[in-house]
């Protein structure tokens, strides 16, 4: 299990701050975060998904994984 934090845009797409998942790569969370929040599609795409801090790719295996952070672009100077 992996506990999944929103962040700003991400945060109100989704509907909720935190969630607990159970998705065994960040494909198939990237999948299931749309499936079961389709508002969050169209904000995903633009966004980091850091895993324990870490930017990774789709095919990243979440086993050991406790954190995932969905991180929308931020502007500022």
């Amino acid at each position: 299990m992996i506990e999944v934090r929103y962040f700003a845009a991400a945060r109100e797409a989704a509907g909720v701050a935190s969630e607990t998942r159970a998705e065994r790569s960040v494909g198939q969370l990237r999948a299931a975060l749309v499936r079961d929040h389709p508002a969050l599609a169209p904000v995903l795409g633009h966004c980091a998904l850091l895993v324990d801090g870490t930017r990774r790719a789709d095919d990243y295996v979440l086993d050991e994984a406790v954190l995932a952070d969905v991180l929308p672009p931020f502007a500022g100077g």
